[in-house]
């Protein structure tokens, strides 16, 4: 049985609608990018730009996105079966490919495993389902996820109810946020964090 408090705030999810991520905040150009059979991702970095990378788990293989543009940089349709999967690896990586060959990259998703919930200045990513199983991705400042209304400190920025969630969360940049679901990858990306200006 819920609390009252529980209740007021599973009224205030269901009642906000999906939202534009607030400023600085912004959806890489490409879009939404379909990835079918998806079971998780990881973040690296790519060691000329120094730019946020992606790199996705899927059935179909291993692919690394460039976080600032959602741009397929490398693809692997075959990977080695012993590291195909993050659960071959004692802490849940896999290893990377084109810049970042060579380099384990840890992958949270289907397997377990996290992203950061926050950054180095104050943004906050939580994920809740108000109306199980559909999950609601909320992001938040200055401790704003269960404060006022939508909109003000805190955004639906996602709503998983035609596939399942897999990984929500930041880049250790704390410059890219990152939603994959069981069929696609969302990114919103920022050029530098509040505290740099």
């Amino acid at each position: 049985m819920l609390t009252e408090y529980q209740q007021k705030l599973r009224e205030r999810y269901v009642a906000a609608p999906v939202m534009r991520a607030p400023e600085p905040w912004q959806p890489v150009p490409s879009g939404v990018i379909a990835v079918g059979g998806l079971l998780g991702i990881g973040f690296a970095v790519h060691p000329g730009s120094g730019h946020d990378l992606v790199m996705v788990v899927s059935h179909e293989g291993h692919g690394l996105f460039n976080a600032v543009t959602g741009e397929k940089i490398a693809r692997d349709r075959d990977p080695d079966p012993d590291t195909s999967t993050p659960d071959a690896s004692p802490d849940l990586t896999c290893p990377g490919l084109g810049p970042i060959e060579g380099t384990p990259v840890r992958i949270a998703g289907l397997f377990g495993g996290g992203l950061h919930s926050t950054t180095p200045d104050g943004w906050t990513v939580d994920v809740v389902s108000p109306e199980w199983p559909h999950d609601r991705v909320i992001l938040s400042t200055g401790g704003g996820a269960r404060k006022g209304p939508a909109g003000g400190t805190w955004w639906h920025v996602f709503h998983s109810s035609y596939s399942e969630l897999r990984a929500a969360g930041f880049a250790a940049s704390g410059r890219t946020l990152a939603v994959a679901t069981s069929s696609d990858l969302t990114l919103w990306t920022r050029s530098q964090l509040d505290f740099d200006a």
